[in-house]
Formats: structure tokens, C-alpha cells, sequence
């Protein structure tokens, strides 16, 4: 964000505090403040990407971490948050394949191996779900918690106690 005004990076900074107080909506009308050139810039877009995810505004999320993973076709951040969106529209099988052809920079993250364990799991293949989740682990204990109340794993709870 080096490259940001002072005055815009006020915003984003603003619009982090809102999601870190459960309130996207706030967030959202922080990014609306920003000039239209700015929200074409790969670091406002992410932070646009995760704020409409968490208002759950499905599609615009979808369409702009499509721009994400444009602009920014080496980071790992545009393809999880495309496929996290494209899963909550229902298509996992398209979450899926975004993932696997992201970038190499994802095997570096945990939740790259955790999404992929709980597509897998909706999709019926639980052996790649356990692979996928046991990797995730490895990168970061914190998805064994995780794991263990979420919905997409439910097949996989009787294996986490």
C-alpha cells in the first residue's frame, strides 16, 4: 500500500476496523469513498474482495477476485477467495478447480489445503479430504479446531476428537 495516498490508506484502515467489528456493511461504504481508479488497484481490491465476501455479497465478490487473480496472477489471495465464493454460490466443483489452477504460491497455505479438504469432502471424495486436511494441519494447527465444527466436514468430526 505504499503507493496509496495517506487519505486512502485511512480508509482501508477504516474499513479493516469495521470487519475486526463484525460490521461489512460500514466497511462497505468506506470503500464507496474511495475514487473508482483506486478500487482497480490490486491492493484496494483485496481488501474490496474481503469485505464484500463478509457481507456475503456473493457474485461482486466473485467478479472482483476474478480481477484479483488478474492482476495479480502469482498471489495466492485472489484464487482462495474466488473459490470461497464460487463454494457459497453452490459450485464447488468450480471452487475446486480454481484452486487447483491458482498459482504454486497456494501449496504455501493452509487454507489453500483446507479449502481444498472441505470441497473435497462436499464433493464425496473423503480420502482426498483427509490428505488435504491433514496437510493444512501440518501448515497450521489452527485448522484442526477449525475442522472440527465445520459443516463442510462433517463426514471427517468423528476423526478429529
Amino acid at each position: 500500500m505504499e503507493n496509496l495516498e495517506i487519505k486512502h490508506q485511512k480508509v482501508l484502515t477504516a474499513c479493516q476496523g469495521y470487519l475486526d467489528l463484525g460490521m461489512p456493511l460500514e466497511a462497505l461504504r468506506e470503500l464507496k469513498t474511495l475514487p473508482a481508479s483506486l478500487l482497480k488497484e490490486a491492493e484496494v481490491l483485496e481488501v474490496k474482495v474481503v469485505v464484500l465476501i463478509r457481507a456475503e455479497r456473493w457474485k461482486t465478490a466473485s467478479a472482483s477476485a476474478k480481477k484479483l487473480c488478474k492482476l495479480r496472477p502469482t498471489h495466492a489471495a485472489g484464487f482462495i477467495h474466488l473459490a470461497f465464493c464460487q463454494h457459497e454460490q453452490g459450485d464447488t466443483e468450480a471452487a475446486r478447480r480454481t484452486l487447483l489452477s491458482g498459482p504454486s504460491a497456494l501449496e504455501k497455505e493452509g487454507t489453500y489445503f483446507y479449502n481444498l479438504a472441505c470441497y473435497d469432502a462436499v464433493l464425496g471424495d473423503l480420502e482426498a479430504a483427509r490428505k488435504h486436511l491433514a496437510r493444512s494441519i501440518r501448515l497450521d494447527k489452527r485448522f484442526r479446531e477449525f475442522a472440527r465444527t465445520d459443516h463442510d466436514l462433517a463426514a471427517l468430526h468423528p476423526e478429529l476428537s
